[in-house]
């Protein structure tokens, strides 16, 4: 059984994103009552505010600023993304998951990690927070780890919304390939599979949008063969996921068909295609009794 690390922290809980957000605490709430018996096997950690010299791995200090702001003054930054008093201390402990993991593995105390962290972080770019995401936890992870010693990273975002921040901060980089499945045409109408990255980047990044309606035999089908194709050209030092469980056919903020089953086997597929060391991130899924189900697949297929 592989030694798996569950970092999580109660500031989390303490990101008020107001009445009727569906990106809420009950979503960690959720997920805590469905794995409650499996985190005996795992490890489990507590997050730490990150500095803000780790934020400057990804974001400018005027963005910085603005969140620290927002949340000061417990203001929105768009109408979707909102900051409560508590906001900017839970972001930072957010990215701080990803710090924790990778210190982890390195040292040698586990293989894969799971956070289970909000606020998200796939849609932020280097310079604007957006799409309920404050910072973008898994590229400053992406940063981190190469200054650890992983250069080659790769990026998986099977979220049923495209990862445009993260995309957008490896756009020209070939130490870092991103890779993603989304719905097509839904929010934020990024992802077209034509956009590959440019200049040193060019070829590193790689678009999978799916019709509205598909599910898992769709989506499978691009881990078995593509995604594959891609772990084989890139041969990545440590693998990154952004697993956002709103591709889930009971999800409210969507349109595709995946099954619990579906997902478990998307996750199998990551596994089973290459033994680096992996770390998981929570994005979306807004279905909160599905939420829990699906992440607790996930760590089973960890422990595996």
């Amino acid at each position: 059984m592989k030694k798996v690390a569950y970092i999580t922290d109660p500031i989390f809980l303490r990101h008020d994103t107001g009445p009727d957000h569906p990106e809420s605490a009950e979503r960690l709430i959720a997920i805590d009552r469905a794995v409650t018996t499996i985190k005996s096997d795992c490890i489990t950690l507590c997050s730490f505010r990150v500095s803000e010299k780790i934020l400057e791995l990804i974001h400018t200090p005027a963005q910085i600023e603005e969140v620290r702001e927002a949340s000061f003054y417990q203001k929105a930054i768009d109408s979707d993304t909102i900051c409560s008093v508590d906001s900017y201390d839970a972001a930072l402990a957010a990215v701080g998951t990803g710090i924790i993991a990778v210190d982890g593995i390195a040292e040698g105390r586990f293989e894969r990690a799971f956070c289970a962290v909000r606020p998200p972080g796939h849609h932020a770019t280097t310079a604007q927070s957006m799409g309920f995401c404050l910072f973008n936890n898994i590229a400053v992870c992406a940063r981190y780890a190469q200054e650890k010693g992983y250069r080659k990273v790769m990026i998986v975002d099977f979220d049923v919304h495209h990862g445009n921040g993260t995309q957008d901060a490896f756009w020209e980089d070939s130490s870092v390939f991103y890779f993603g499945t989304h719905q097509a045409f839904a929010y934020p109408g990024t992802g077209d599979p034509g956009h590959i990255g440019s200049s040193e980047g060019k070829g590193y990044t790689s678009n999978h949008p799916l019709m509205p309606g598909s599910g898992d035999e769709e989506i499978l089908d691009i881990y078995r063969n593509e995604y594959r194709e891609a772990v084989d050209f890139f041969v990545p030092d440590i693998l990154l996921v952004s697993a956002g469980y709103d591709l889930h056919e009971s999800d409210p903020l969507a349109s595709l068909n995946v099954t619990t089953e579906g997902i478990r086997m998307i996750v199998r597929e990551l596994f089973d295609s290459t033994d680096v060391p992996v770390i998981f991130f929570l994005e979306g899924g807004y279905d909160t009794e599905a939420l829990g189900q699906n992440v607790l697949v996930t760590l089973e297929e960890m422990l595996r």
